[in-house]
């Protein structure tokens, strides 16, 4: 008989977040869309972005993790980038969403509304769909 292994203990090992009690994989299928949530209200550094999806209560999203997040979304064409001078200090660059980078976050907002609420159906009910 095959060996079953346990799942992974979360916020052991886990290089997307820390200090929360997300498993990666379920941050991983959904920050994008966080990120992009966050853009909607206007323009900002990668920075403000990890600490604005701390606070909403996803944990801390590495740098590791949020910036080639932000690169894959810019190649896209859902961000534009811009480096803006620092108030005494380095520069930042700045992201910001596209009108296709609204168009997809409109679209994949409702599409994961969809999809959560038929998996709270699913694994809350009292019996499997056979």
């Amino acid at each position: 008989m095959p060996r079953r292994t346990a799942p992974p203990t979360p916020g052991t090992g886990d290089d997307v977040a820390t200090g929360a009690d997300w498993p990666g994989e379920w941050l991983r299928g959904v920050l994008s869309l966080c990120a992009l949530r966050v853009l909607a209200d206007g323009a900002t550094y990668g920075y403000d972005i990890a600490q604005r999806l701390a606070a909403a209560g996803l944990g801390e999203i590495k740098g590791g993790t949020l910036y080639p997040l932000l690169g894959r979304l810019h190649a896209a064409g859902l961000l534009d980038e811009e480096w803006r001078p620092g108030d005494g200090g380095p520069g930042r660059k700045y992201y910001a969403l596209t009108d296709a980078g609204r168009a997809h976050l409109h679209d994949e907002s409702a599409r994961w509304s969809r999809f959560a609420d038929l998996t709270q159906t699913f694994v809350t009910s009292p019996e499997a769909s056979r």
